[in-house]
């Protein structure tokens, strides 16, 4: 008797703390949209995170919702996932260049608004209602899940690099790997194999990450040089994909050396000719920021 009411109370708990631990994880871009809100500039940042993100919050939001059991958990983190996305993505419209204004609306057009209703559509009228069109768009969240989580591997990648885990905070690291752990025995006890699957994915990176951040948490940052592309990548939890792109995001935007440019202009005269003509030649100041010390080198141009 005992051991069949701990059966029906494990869900439940595990169903609570993946909320409570995928909700903190939510909250991680925090900063980044204060320093936003502060500047009043996007400052670089892009808004492929937050897009993927509540695009995958609508996902599995309409599985739970779909679920004839068992799919209130899920259905509730998901809303305050697609709450907080939202958000995020309404301070980012406000203060993005006319550029970014542009490629965000897009993308939201295309992730969130056809990729979303195909998906909607297609599932009403080309499967039956019931276990059958459940199983369709838990397929579709998980594909969707493991692609995404295959994006550490870049992160990981930029930390074997630099030798630095500036850019992949060991508590985030830990965050995103409890909350993998707590929703995989979710979807395991409940005999979801679609929540519970990707999830194993998720612990795995989450402690190749850990592995990582031990090795080198010691290491000095190397500096990447000027000319490395820059490049984009995202990653998440079946849950919340939101942190984990953050974190990318942030690597992608501060990494490498720091350039401060100004112009001075500097008059120069022809001494040969006993001080006659005089011009303005631009100088371009240059400020190398390397680990806290600029180095100051002039340029004309």
């Amino acid at each position: 008797m005992a051991f069949h009411a701990a059966h029906h109370l494990l869900p439940s708990i595990f169903g609570i703390l993946g909320n409570i631990i995928s909700f903190c994880v939510f909250l991680a871009p925090m900063p980044t949209f204060y320093s936003i809100c502060k500047k009043k500039s996007t400052q670089g940042f892009q808004s492929v995170p937050y897009s993927v993100a509540l695009f995958s919050c609508m996902l599995l939001l309409f599985y739970g919702y779909l679920k004839t059991e068992n799919g209130m958990m899920i259905i509730t983190i998901n809303s305050i996932g697609c709450a907080i996305e939202t958000a995020y993505l309404v301070v980012f419209l406000i203060y993005a260049t006319r550029k970014s204004l542009i490629s965000t609306v897009k993308l939201l057009v295309l992730f969130n608004i056809l990729s979303f209703g195909l998906i909607l559509v297609t599932t009403r009228y080309a499967t039956n209602p019931g276990p059958k069109r459940v199983a369709v768009v838990g397929w579709i969240c998980a594909v969707f899940s493991v692609c995404v989580f295959a994006a550490p591997l870049s992160i990981m990648r930029l930390v074997i690099k630099t030798k630095s885990v500036e850019y992949m905070p060991f508590s985030l690291s830990l965050c995103l790997t409890l909350c993998a752990v707590m929703w995989f025995f979710y979807g395991l006890l409940i005999k979801d194999y679609y929540v519970a699957t990707p999830n194993v994915l998720g612990f795995v990176f989450g402690i190749a990450q850990m592995i990582l951040y031990m090795i080198y948490k010691d290491k000095k940052k190397q500096v990447i040089p000027m000319g490395q592309p820059k490049g984009e990548a995202a990653a998440a939890t079946v849950v919340d994909l939101g942190a984990i792109l953050e974190m990318q995001e942030k690597a992608v935007v501060e990494i490498g050396v720091e350039l401060e440019m100004q112009e001075k202009p500097v008059v120069a005269g022809d001494e040969a000719g006993g001080g006659g003509k005089k011009e303005e030649v631009a100088v371009k100041v240059v400020c190398l920021d390397l680990d806290g010390e600029k180095t100051v080198i002039p340029s004309i141009g």
